[in-house]
């Protein structure tokens, strides 16, 4: 088509749900550091490790022969996903951010999702394509 550009995809550091997840776990990692000291080890910790197996789920999806392989790696990026959301909720009910910044990076990771869900509707398509 006109005006589109064809993106070559060497590895997974191409892929746009690989990097829009990363910018997220940068962005999430600042707002860590934000919380209470004796946070540190407990919901920042959690909420930092839940951002980072997003990242590294797909990674390592992406590593895989398999599309079945890389299908459930990127459903546990999925599922951290909504582990990071829970996360956050739980940060907002303790005071440690307002409305407005808790809805951004709600709908920040719903918008992962989405690309998450997109990733893994066209590895499940391949498969079935590879499987013919």
């Amino acid at each position: 088509m006109a005006g589109q550009t064809e993106r070559t995809i060497r590895t997974f550091e191409d892929m746009e749900v690989w990097t829009v997840c990363r910018e997220l776990r940068r962005a999430l990692s600042d707002l860590a550091k934000t919380f209470p000291a004796n946070e540190r080890y407990r919901l920042a910790d959690q909420l930092i490790r839940a951002a980072r197996s997003v990242t590294a789920n797909i990674a390592e999806g992406y590593g895989r022969f398999h599309y079945q392989e890389n299908i459930q790696f990127v459903r546990q990026a999925r599922g951290s996903l909504f582990e990071v959301i829970d996360h956050l909720t739980a940060a907002y009910d303790a005071g440690y951010m307002d409305a407005e910044v808790f809805q951004k990076f709600r709908s920040e990771c719903l918008r992962a999702i989405s690309l998450v869900n997109g990733f893994i509707r066209y590895l499940a398509k391949a498969r079935a394509v590879d499987s013919v």
